[in-house]
């Protein structure tokens, strides 16, 4: 591969993982649990911001589906990718900007996600979400 090869398969890279991080965005507010799931790997582990530990897509499911249908009525939230750092071609972590739009005002958090592209799919792999408590 060219020079120009890489840095162009490199920017398709980041808008794929735009649009996964999207999809979180996307799948929260609109409660969808199933489309939430589908995001990640079967043996991805996940620390949600209240610090419960997931290891593996049924544990996530069952988390999720527990706690996101009605999660969301009366807030929503917002996710910017901050940062892409490809650790290999095919594993990136993504450092987000999380934003939760509550009653009681703003809340932030910052997850970080890591990224593994299998037959030519970004999937989350691992999550870590944390508050942020003074920004």
């Amino acid at each position: 591969m060219t020079e120009a090869e890489i840095n162009e398969a490199r920017v398709a890279d980041i808008e794929a993982i735009r649009q996964l991080v999207a999809a979180v965005e996307r799948s929260q507010n609109e409660e969808r649990p199933d489309e939430f799931v589908a995001l990640f790997r079967a043996d991805a582990i996940w620390t949600t911001g209240h610090g419960r530990r997931l290891y593996g897509r049924e544990a996530i499911s069952d988390f999720t589906h527990r706690v996101l249908p009605g999660a969301m009525r009366d807030t929503t939230v917002t996710f910017e990718v901050e940062h892409v750092l490809f650790v290999r071609p095919d594993v990136a972590a993504v450092k987000v900007r999380q934003v939760y739009q509550a009653p009681g005002g703003p809340q932030v958090g910052t997850p970080l996600f890591i990224l593994a592209k299998e037959q030519g799919t970004w999937q989350l792999t691992a999550a870590q979400n944390t508050s942020v408590v003074n920004e």
